[in-house]
């Protein structure tokens, strides 16, 4: 047994404690522990090219996330924190439920990268759910912002996790699946994707009322803060 491959781990571990540029880390650890494993130069490269092109889709996170950064350069999460604060009868209870629906029918719908915590989460709902907040609360505290931004990620989760699974092409309906044909049970995708159509609305329900009670504790938090 070769064990100098795993060279390449304490090289990524070194390099993320001392804060090393991250690409630079992981290329160098992969090209190390390949050359330690007997691969030459150009196996290596070809082996790059394959995985490159067989993961061609994170080209979509490659692009979005330097478009985000300019956008939050630019004053986005200012911009969206402002638009909140002037709509009239909006609540945090109202913003999340909306958002929880809007992303379960867009996963129902197999968009599941249309959203999500790099390109959703972080540059647009944060900011709106605190100015929401800010309009039926009031001021948050470090504690309650740090829950807040909790509960915009759950609740991102929550949309995303029962609402791909009607969409019936999803790896997790494959996934159940093929569970299933292991332990001598045959089930079509479609019907699975069925049956999920009630989790996910109970979910959905279960959610929702999740967020009406945080939005009602903060309330209460408020409150005996300023008496």
């Amino acid at each position: 047994m070769n064990y100098w491959p795993l060279l390449g781990i304490a090289i990524v571990i070194i390099g993320f404690v001392r804060r090393y540029n991250p690409v630079a880390v992981v290329v160098s650890a992969g090209i190390i522990s390949g050359l330690l494993a007997g691969k030459t130069f150009g196996e290596l490269l070809a082996l790059l090219g394959e995985s490159f092109v067989s993961n061609r889709a994170l080209l979509l996170f490659t692009l979005t996330l330097p478009a985000i950064g300019l956008l939050e350069r630019a004053g986005l999460r200012e911009h969206v924190h402002a638009w909140i604060m002037r709509l009239r009868g909006m609540t945090l209870a109202r913003l999340l439920i909306g958002y929880l629906g809007l992303r379960q029918i867009l996963s129902m719908l197999g968009l599941t990268n249309v959203a999500g915590h790099p390109q959703t989460v972080r540059p647009l709902l944060a900011p709106m759910s605190e100015a929401a907040a800010e309009k039926s609360i009031g001021n948050l505290d470090h504690t309650s912002r740090q829950r807040l931004l909790a509960m915009d990620a759950a609740t991102d989760n929550i949309g995303l996790f029962f609402g791909e699974d009607v969409f019936v092409a999803i790896g997790a309906v494959l996934l159940i699946q093929g569970f299933y044909a292991q332990n001598g049970i045959v089930l079509e995708p479609l019907h699975i994707a069925l049956w999920s159509i009630p989790t996910a609305i109970a979910a959905f329900i279960i959610h929702a009322i999740r967020i009406v009670l945080f939005q009602r504790q903060l309330q209460a938090k408020a409150q005996g803060t300023n008496a």
